[in-house]
């Protein structure tokens, strides 16, 4: 009974468009639609149904990892119409699941919105680039759109390094190679070492999670390796020092060096909900790492690195607040979402008021239900 359950649910998560099924007890399923929690129409799920629904799914390995550690994540093929990321978790004593939907077509730089240098990017026989944002922020999305643009477009070896595996790529005029955390090699920073003995030509690190796994990536690419990779932050300035401080005081000297050399672009991303219409919209910040950036990072003057972004617009370069602004303008997204994804939120209240001509009635009701919005978020 539980697995006609599940197929119907990941169908309906399919049909209707939904990027994550959560399951727990004392609610019917819920889908996250266009960035929206939204209840199904089913029974309010009970201890034994989260059990069952747990049971169907999940392969003997991660049940008994579970059971040993109280979570575990994997991903599946759901035929041959998607593949989910699935994360099972203890809460209360219950099982708890959330699926993430990996699409199956993997988009153009155009389709998501890419800064057209990127693909310029793609082709540099060496460096890291760095993808970042929240949790949610169609980080992967982006990241295997580049993979598929060299997999299609030149011939190189790609590694891959996943936990678990999101989107599947096909050998096309590269090889590509991918291998999953804890299926076929037992962390990233051990799969990073092996890598550099396979003649790899771009690396793709699912996340720089920790020291070891950061060091190596950067190793990997000053060795003439093209590292791909994401970190859980917001903005380019934040991911430099959020990096920088992983490492022990006396060690940041030399990362800064390394980076400033190394690093050749940071891309930061948040989703958000059109305002009319379904779907969802990316905004980014975006950073191409130029001689005079190189050198902020090296002297640790990562704070004027916002105003190298904004004499940078030539080469595609961006801060979020501006392209938050942009979409706002053009009535792509709302005064709230703008608002709730911006790292200055007061200055860009103040630039909605002034184009609006002051607090109308009109603009007060957009206000409401918002919460007070102070300062910078950095």
């Amino acid at each position: 009974m539980a697995t006609v359950h599940i197929d119907r649910l990941l169908e309906a998560c399919i049909k209707m468009g939904g990027s994550d099924l959560h399951i727990t007890v004392g609610r019917p399923p819920v889908l996250r639609l266009h960035g929206r929690l939204r209840s199904l129409e089913t029974k309010v799920l009970e201890p034994e149904d989260t059990t069952a629904l747990m049971k169907s799914i999940t392969p003997d390995k991660n049940q008994q990892e579970f059971q040993e550690s109280g979570s575990t994540d994997y991903g599946f093929a759901f035929g041959d119409k998607a593949r989910f990321r699935t994360s099972v978790f203890r809460q209360k004593g219950n099982i708890a699941m959330v699926l993430r939907l990996i699409p199956s077509e993997l988009l153009s730089f155009d389709k998501i919105g890419l800064p057209k240098i990127c693909a310029a990017l793609c082709r540099r026989p060496r460096g890291l680039f760095l993808v970042t944002g929240p949790t949610g922020s169609g980080k992967t999305t982006t990241l295997a759109s580049m993979i598929n643009y060299i997999n299609e477009t030149l011939d190189r070896h790609i590694i891959t390094v996943e936990h678990p595996i999101e989107y599947y790529h096909q050998h096309k005029k590269s090889i590509i190679n991918q291998r999953e955390v804890g299926v076929d090699v037992p962390s990233f920073a051990e799969s990073l070492r092996r890598a550099l003995r396979q003649d790899p030509d771009v690396i793709l690190v699912g996340e720089l999670r920790d020291l070891e796994t950061m060091e190596n990536a950067i190793s990997a690419a000053e060795t003439g390796h093209l590292v791909f990779s994401t970190v859980h932050t917001t903005g380019c300035q934040g991911t430099i020092n959020r990096i920088v401080n992983v490492f022990p005081v006396d060690q940041q000297e030399q990362i800064r060096i390394q980076l400033s050399t190394n690093l050749i672009a940071v891309l930061s991303q948040a989703l958000c909900p059109l305002k009319i219409g379904k779907g969802r919209v990316a905004a980014y910040e975006f950073m191409v790492v130029t001689p005079a950036i190189s050198n902020l990072i090296r002297e640790n003057k990562t704070f004027r690195i916002e105003s190298a972004i904004q004499t940078g617009k030539g080469l595609g370069m961006q801060l979020l607040d501006d392209h938050l602004w942009e979409l706002y303008d053009a009535d792509k997204i709302s005064l709230e979402e703008m608002l709730e994804k911006a790292r200055q939120p007061s200055m860009l209240l103040e630039k909605a008021e002034k184009k609006v001509g002051g607090r109308t009635a009109e603009f007060m009701k957009e206000l409401e239900g918002i919460g007070p919005v102070l300062g910078s978020k950095d």
